[in-house]
């Protein structure tokens, strides 16, 4: 089997059916609340945010967006989860998947470290481990099998495929494409492509890039430019504000609303078939993200939210859900 971390060939690009047209999906990274800025801790984060997750799932149904909460093991035993995501859940409004933070799913046997925060670079059998135990908490609490995966931190590794096929996983969308995480001891994601590809068919694991596009002038340029630019933010900054070259991830968290809507019309005029969006859940509550500290961001956050999801409709992409696609897969 290949892993996530492979490059795919042209042949193992995933096609869907002619009806299916272009769609988006809707991912939260759905977690418990911690400093960013701190060291990671098994101990010392907060569940608060988990009530405000009800607000966005009735905003997400007056688009009629399906959500699909990627959920660690502190949210899949929270009961206040299982009254604000089971009930959309178990009425086909939203859908559950997997999210691992390896230093707070147990079992607890690794050194909590930058290193091991990457599940796919803990020994195999103890992701392996974390992984069983997690998905069966969502099972449990939420009332849903999971078919879609994203690692924590994005941090798979060579054995991951082979885990998430043996849990009848369809979809890893762990692999967030133009960013390279390699220097914290995570994966290297900078030469992957945007569309979905089979990590392996015959088990009938697609993965799923989280959606980040150039813009600019130099955007046919920008996988290799951008690299080298790294160690220069100025000259990054600059680029992007004369029109030169932007790197733009489909997210709230960061990035402007003409930033997104610029993205949506790359993705969209490159026949990309899913835009994928991501955010972090704590984002949904003021005070626990660095991106909505107050409620005024807080109703920045839903006014992104608002224009791209009537700029996604007026351009004619529809939401879709992980049963959609893989149905339409081929």
């Amino acid at each position: 089997m290949k892993t996530i971390l492979d490059l795919p060939a042209e042949a193992d690009m995933v096609r869907f059916a002619a009806d299916f047209g272009q769609r988006f999906i809707v991912t939260v990274d759905t977690e418990e609340e911690f400093d960013w800025g701190q060291p990671f801790s098994r101990t010392g984060f907060g569940l608060d945010h988990v009530p405000h997750i009800a607000e966005f799932q009735t905003f997400c149904e007056s688009f009629g967006v399906n959500p699909i909460y990627l959920v660690d093991y502190p949210i899949a035993t929270d009961p206040r989860a299982a009254e604000v995501m089971g009930r959309p859940i178990a009425a086909g409004k939203a859908e559950a998947g997997v999210q691992l933070h390896p230093w707070v799913s147990p079992p607890f046997e690794e050194t909590v470290s930058v290193h091991n925060s990457f599940s796919g670079n803990l020994p195999r059998e103890l992701e392996r481990a974390k992984f069983n135990t997690l998905r069966d908490a969502i099972e449990t609490g939420l009332g849903s099998t999971p078919r879609i995966y994203r690692a924590g931190r994005y941090g798979v590794g060579t054995e991951s495929a082979r885990i998430l096929a043996d849990a009848g996983i369809a979809i890893d969308t762990s692999v967030r494409a133009l960013f390279d995480y390699s220097s914290g001891g995570g994966p290297n994601f900078r030469d992957h492509p945007l569309t979905p590809y089979w990590i392996d068919r015959a088990a009938n694991l697609m993965e799923l890039p989280l959606t980040t596009v150039f813009w600019g002038m130099l955007r046919k340029q920008g996988r290799t430019l951008y690299p080298m630019l790294w160690r220069v933010p100025r000259l990054r900054g600059l680029l992007a504000r004369v029109g030169m070259l932007e790197r733009i991830p489909l997210t709230p968290e960061g990035v402007s609303v003409d930033e997104a809507l610029k993205g949506v019309d790359i993705a969209i005029d490159d026949g990309l078939p899913i835009l994928v969006f991501s955010f972090h859940s704590p984002s949904l509550c003021p005070g626990y993200t660095p991106y909505v500290r107050d409620a005024d961001d807080l109703a920045q956050f839903y006014d992104w939210w608002r224009t791209v999801l009537t700029y996604l409709a007026q351009r004619g992409i529809r939401p879709t859900t992980v049963r959609e696609i893989t149905a339409a897969a081929g």
